[in-house]
């Protein structure tokens, strides 16, 4: 059985996965998504403040969503997210560069309405090779509890 609520330790951060960006996928993404000239020519990219072609920040987050489903959530008891409280990218992501995430979990509470679940308040974080934080990302999700009379284990 995969994670389920009282898994979910207060305090520790596990890595998710890596994810290595390359010019060819930031343009694509970008220009379906997020078509801005530093997101989709290089040539305009490099005149930019930014200096060169760097991925847009949803891309960033769709990579590492789709790490969470793959790595996390299979067989888990994962119930989605009612939503995401932040988001901040706070260094450009370039081509060539492999970002780690990490999920860190900061809190959980059992619902009080529906006990049979908790709330869980994680941060993604994603990581440059240089070891410089490019993003994170503040969000709840809903996990069911596997014991519902176990309370907050």
């Amino acid at each position: 059985m995969g994670v389920s609520y009282e898994d979910l330790v207060v305090g520790s951060t596990t890595e998710v996965g890596r994810y290595t960006f390359e010019a060819d996928d930031i343009k694509a993404f970008a220009e379906r998504y997020d078509p801005q000239p530093f997101h989709v020519d290089e040539v305009a990219a490099a005149a930019s403040p930014f200096g060169g072609l760097i991925a847009s920040g949803w891309h960033t987050c769709s990579v590492f969503m789709g790490m969470l489903v793959r790595n996390v959530l299979p067989g888990s008891t994962g119930m989605g997210s009612p939503g995401i409280d932040e988001i901040r990218w706070l260094k450009p992501v370039r081509a060539g560069d492999t970002i780690t995430m990490y999920q860190k979990i900061n809190d959980k509470r059992v619902s009080g309405s529906k006990p049979d679940r908790g709330i869980v308040s994680t941060e993604w974080i994603g990581v440059n090779g240089s070891g410089e934080t490019v993003i994170t990302v503040r969000s709840k999700v809903i996990f069911g509890l596997r014991d519902p009379a176990g309370g907050n284990a």
